[in-house]
């Protein structure tokens, strides 16, 4: 409950017309699932202001966009209605109650680490679906970010999570070299569910 009003107050009031979208899904779109049905199913993870959500509704995919916030999902869905949007929003605590059965060819996580959650993600996806999972890591050169390190990964340990998953693209830049430029941080990856893997 402490976690669901905290966001619930962080989000009165939430804009969703300028909601960022991950530089992970913007900068790999092309690697999205090339489809034979009209569209494909996504999920957007703790969704937020549903950002990557709105990204994927326009580029033909069927979104699930949950959050633990019921202020926040009450004013994504009446976003999503006055902009015609395919998203499907939903109240959920899934550090409590996980995921459900559903089947995803994408899922998108943004800046939320449960670590425990990882199978369930895996579960999630089709044969043949990615997974866009971008958050802070623990090789940071300045304060942005959670300050609580249960919220930032250890070096490689994405890799680790996604163990079993074909890696498409993996980058995690840390405290190497010029650290004025690049990205710093944060650690992503594009993670591919094998159909061997779904066997």
């Amino acid at each position: 409950m402490e976690r669901k009003n905290k966001w619930d107050s962080a989000y009165q009031g939430a804009d969703f017309s300028d909601a960022p979208i991950s530089s992970l899904l913007k900068d790999n779109v092309y690697l999205l699932p090339q489809l034979s049905g009209p569209k494909g199913m996504a999920l957007d993870l703790a969704c937020g202001r549903a950002g990557n959500a709105q990204f994927l509704a326009k580029n033909k995919f069927s979104v699930d966009a949950i959050d633990i916030s019921s202020v926040l999902i009450q004013g994504l869905e009446k976003y999503v209605v006055s902009q015609n949007l395919d998203i499907n929003c939903q109240i959920r605590d899934i550090e409590n109650d996980g995921l459900s059965d559903k089947k995803y060819d994408v899922i998108v996580v943004s800046y939320f680490l449960n670590r425990d959650l990882f199978p369930q993600i895996v579960n999630a996806l089709k044969p043949n679906g990615l997974l866009y999972y971008q958050t802070w890591s623990k090789l940071q050169i300045d304060r942005k970010g959670p300050r609580n390190p249960e919220f930032r990964l250890d070096k490689g340990e994405l890799l680790h999570l996604c163990e079993g998953l074909q890696i498409i693209y993996f980058r995690e830049n840390g405290v190497e070299g010029n650290t004025s430029q690049g990205l710093r941080n944060e650690t992503m990856i594009i993670a591919k569910k094998t159909s061997k893997q779904s066997q």
